[in-house]
């Protein structure tokens, strides 16, 4: 039917039309093509920013070492990083990667941990297109900063859960090893204790490693058998022992640290200490890749919601309701910068 309605064009009108067509794809051709050589500017720029992490231990410990991976996978996804991970164990081999990273043109590298500074300090000098970060300490360069979290505070709050949920008047802190920013977190955790018991008993011991889930859970036990009925661990791999132990033995609870653990013994865990790490490293990756990076100690707090106190579903049905509300009155506080803790020692 449209054949009788339609005419045949002319053959000079084809030609121009033809050679239109040529054209366009000819220039939209030549468009993509300085595109793909040039990489595309902003594309470029996302593609060159890279960004590695060292961590003390493994990541599969669902707390210190796995959140910190979980921010690097936060700058490749928000910022298009290329990324790289590896774990080291000892100080020559902080320096040794910190150096690689630096002479492979890496953007950014994080040592995840206070351990890190002296390192960073001393390879940073010959790598001033390389940003270094620790989390923890106080060391800077002018291309050295240190992320420093005010993570006393939600352990104040949860020595306060902590008393409030013991039975026996009895809790405990284990740790991996004696790091002051643990050390000082256990302090803020004793005076949470105190601020609503001021009997009771706080026993703080060492595993001596991070790794050791065996060791974490025969210190659990042991605590368990001097009567602690509420432990906060601070032990990465070798805190995941104290979940163990907690699941064996009915009426124990567990504090969990640095990420959000209260899944892993659901009914056991009153709670955890967060760190926000992929906030706090996606924070400095964008100073990095904008340029206005400066070298400093970078403060996170509860007012910055990068650290906090996160309770689970249990802590309701354990604790006293009067001293949850002091718990949140507390936590106002903090938001607010109003809150100064007492200081109080924990005993042996």
């Amino acid at each position: 039917m449209f054949t009788k309605r339609a005419k045949t064009l002319p053959d000079n009108v084809f030609r121009l039309l033809n050679a239109r067509i040529v054209f366009q794809l000819a220039t939209l051709f030549a468009v993509c093509w300085l595109q793909q050589a040039c990489g595309g500017k902003s594309r470029g720029e996302a593609t060159d920013f890279r960004v590695a992490l060292l961590t003390p231990g493994p990541i599969s410990d669902q707390a210190w070492n796995g959140g910190a991976y979980n921010g690097l996978l936060r700058t490749r996804d928000s910022l298009g990083a290329k990324i790289s991970h590896i774990q080291v164990k000892t100080p020559s081999d902080f320096e040794e990667n910190f150096r690689q990273y630096g002479a492979s043109g890496y953007s950014l590298v994080i040592g995840h941990g206070f351990e890190f500074q002296d390192a960073a300090a001393r390879v940073a000098p010959d790598y001033p297109n390389t940003v270094y970060v620790t989390t923890g300490g106080e060391t800077v360069r002018p291309n050295v900063a240190a992320l420093s979290f005010a993570f006393d505070e939600p352990s104040f709050l949860a020595g306060m859960v902590a008393a409030s949920v013991s039975r026996s008047g009895v809790v405990a802190c284990i740790g991996g090893t004696e790091l002051p920013p643990v050390k000082a977190s256990f302090e803020a955790f004793t005076a949470g204790v105190h601020a609503i018991k001021p009997a009771a008993q706080v026993i703080v011991t060492y595993v001596g490693n991070w790794d050791d889930m065996g060791a974490g859970k025969e210190q659990a036990l042991a605590l368990i058998q001097r009567g602690a009925d509420v432990i906060f661990q601070n032990a990465d791999a070798a805190g995941l022992g104290v979940f163990q132990a907690a699941k064996e033995r009915l009426g124990i609870f567990v504090i969990g640290s640095n990420s959000n653990q209260n899944e892993i013994a659901p009914a056991a865990v009153l709670g955890s200490v967060v760190i926000d790490l992929p906030h706090a490293f996606l924070l400095v990756a964008r100073e990095v890749q904008s340029g206005t990076f400066t070298g400093r100690v970078i403060r996170f707090g509860t007012r910055d919601n990068v650290v906090r106190w996160e309770p689970s579903v249990l802590l309701g049905r354990r604790a006293v309701a009067r001293d949850l509300q002091r718990v949140d009155s507390v936590q106002a506080m903090m938001r607010a910068g109003a809150f100064a803790r007492p200081i109080t020692g924990a005993r042996p």
